[in-house]
C-alpha cells in the first residue's frame, strides 16, 4: 500500500474509532468519512463493508488483549492476572458503543470478518482461567465461553447511563464469584 493511502487509511480508522465511541457501532458510514475529511469513495475502498471497517478497528484491540493474556499466563498470581485481564478487556469493550452485540454475533458467525479475532480473545481468556482454576482461585463451573460472555455483560453495563454508575461495583461482585479472593 503507497505511503499517502496507508495515511489515508490509518486516520479513517482513528476516526472511526471516536465516532464509535461516541454514537456507537451503528454511526452511518458517510458521517465517519465527512468527519474524516474524505469522501465516502475512499471510505469504502479501504472499508468495503461496515463490517471491515469495525474488524480493523476492533482487531488491534482483540490482538492486545490476546497478547496481555498471553503475558499474564506466566505471572505468579493466576487469580490477579484473570482480574486483571478481565478488568482490561471490558474497559476496552466499552469504550466502543454497541460491540458487544457484534462480539456475540460474531463468535458464532465463522464467516463473520470477526469471528477470528473473537475466538483468539475467547481463547486467551479461557487460558487464564484455566490457569486460575487449576491453581485453585477460580471456580470449576465456568469456562471461556462463559468468561466471554461476562466481558460483554460488564461492558453492556458500562454503556447504559443510568447503570453506569453500578459498573464498577457489579465488575467487583462479578469477579468476586468467579475468582473469590
Amino acid at each position: 500500500m503507497r505511503a499517502d493511502a496507508r495515511k489515508n487509511r490509518d486516520h479513517v480508522l482513528a476516526v472511526a474509532g471516536a465516532a464509535i465511541a461516541e454514537q456507537g457501532v451503528d454511526v452511518a458510514l458517510r458521517d465517519i468519512a465527512r468527519r474524516a475529511d474524505v469522501g465516502l469513495a475512499t471510505l469504502l475502498r479501504h472499508f468495503p463493508t461496515r463490517e471491515a471497517l469495525l474488524d480493523a478497528l476492533l482487531r488491534t484491540g482483540f490482538d492486545e488483549l490476546t497478547e496481555k493474556a498471553c503475558a499474564l499466563e506466566t505471572s505468579d498470581a493466576p487469580g490477579d492476572a484473570l482480574v486483571s485481564w478481565l478488568r482490561d478487556a471490558v474497559a476496552w469493550t466499552t469504550e466502543y458503543r454497541g460491540a458487544t452485540v457484534l462480539m456475540a454475533a460474531a463468535i458464532e458467525d465463522p464467516e463473520s470478518a470477526l469471528h477470528a479475532s473473537c475466538v483468539a480473545l475467547r481463547a486467551a481468556g479461557a487460558r487464564l482461567l484455566v490457569r486460575a482454576q487449576e491453581a485453585g482461585v477460580a471456580r470449576g463451573d465456568v469456562d471461556g465461553a462463559d468468561l466471554f460472555a461476562l466481558v460483554a455483560m460488564l461492558a453492556w453495563l458500562g454503556d447504559q447511563p443510568s447503570l453506569a454508575p453500578r459498573a464498577d461495583h457489579l465488575f467487583g461482585v462479578v469477579t468476586g464469584a468467579v475468582s473469590p479472593r
